[in-house]
């Protein structure tokens, strides 16, 4: 059987296919290699899994009426049906959904539900696990976030649109007893990030001696959460689909799970560790709040500790210059 990771050539995708080629699973990748950040970064990551005998690459929009249908079909008509996915192709980034409301839209709910229709129409098929986020939680002052929590109040679109992308998959999970599981990713980063984050921003400036601009005047805490300890957990998601009666969702087989570093840093002592591990200060410009932002996010993990045996063991000292080590090689500094 074959298990489909939509978003293949992105940050936490390409990390996913390759733990999943390593334990055997053929594995099915798509992603349209839209140039939201540089494309020839996503293709790196991509053909560094292509020639693998198990993994194969469709390039294709989600978005796309048909795609996903056609590419269920194609496989099981070859013998290799799609039964599981691991859905990460999503429009990232808070601050651009300020002023590119439309693609949140197209990627993060009318590609989800391309993924949903998909799924319940496929021979056989045991889990979806999909990716939303902390940004759900919104200006939530309750510290952890914990996933009783509300998330009535997002502050971004982007985070509108994922959990739109949670509401619809617990429809979907009782209308259909569609097997689900959604994410919430905390800022993650390491090796093959997103140019947009923080880790690589900030990286990237300081080797260059540019300045970088640091929002809230400082006053910023993140679950910083490293890429290895994210991929362990959406596997161990994959390997549990909820049943039917289980979990707090009642009779729906749909859950939902932080996966972050259970723990807040510092913005301030996360710089200072690229810093280190750079070997040069930071020239930094200090900033107001951003619109959409928010000043702290710290993830209640104990749920996806009891249910999926999920145990992050990455700090920022260990995680951060690794990601400096692989960013100095890729671009060859």
């Amino acid at each position: 059987m074959t298990v489909l990771v939509t978003g293949a050539a992105g940050f936490i995708g390409s990390h996913v296919c390759r733990d999943l080629l390593d334990r055997g699973e053929r594995v099915i990748g798509i992603d349209d290699l839209n140039n939201y950040y540089d494309v020839a970064l996503k293709e790196s990551r991509r053909d560094a899994l292509i020639g693998h005998k198990n993994f194969g690459f469709e390039k294709a929009d989600i978005a796309e009426p048909g795609v996903l249908t056609a590419l269920f079909q194609k496989h099981h008509s070859a013998g290799a049906s799609i039964d599981r996915a691991v859905s990460l192709a999503a429009q990232a980034g808070v601050r651009y959904s300020i002023d590119h409301p439309e693609p949140y839209v197209q990627t993060n709910v009318v590609g989800h539900l391309h993924v949903l229709e998909a799924c319940r129409h496929a021979p056989d098929f045991k889990h979806l696990v999909y990716a939303s986020s902390s940004s759900v939680y919104g200006d939530n002052d309750t510290l952890p976030f914990a996933i009783e929590d509300r998330v009535d109040k997002p502050v971004s679109l982007y985070a509108a649109t994922k959990r739109a992308g949670e509401l619809m998959s617990r429809t979907y999970a009782h209308l259909y007893k569609l097997p689900q599981t959604g994410l919430r990713f905390f800022t993650v980063y390491g090796p093959w990030g997103r140019p947009d984050m923080s880790a690589y921003i900030f990286t990237r400036a300081i080797l260059a001696g540019e300045p970088i601009r640091v929002f809230n005047n400082g006053e910023m805490r993140r679950d910083f959460t490293y890429i290895t300890d994210i991929v362990a957990g959406v596997l161990a998601a994959l390997d549990r689909p909820p049943l039917v009666g289980e979990g707090k969702e009642g009779a729906l087989p749909h859950a939902l799970y932080n996966l972050g570093n259970n723990r807040s840093e510092a913005l301030m002592d996360f710089i200072a560790t690229i810093e280190s591990a750079c070997g040069r200060k930071a020239e930094i410009v200090f900033e107001g709040m951003q619109p959409g932002d928010v000043p702290e996010t710290y993830a209640d993990i104990e749920a996806s500790r009891r249910d999926l045996g999920f145990a992050p063991k990455t700090t920022i000292a260990e995680g951060v210059p690794k990601f400096v080590a692989w960013f100095r090689d890729y671009h060859g500094i």
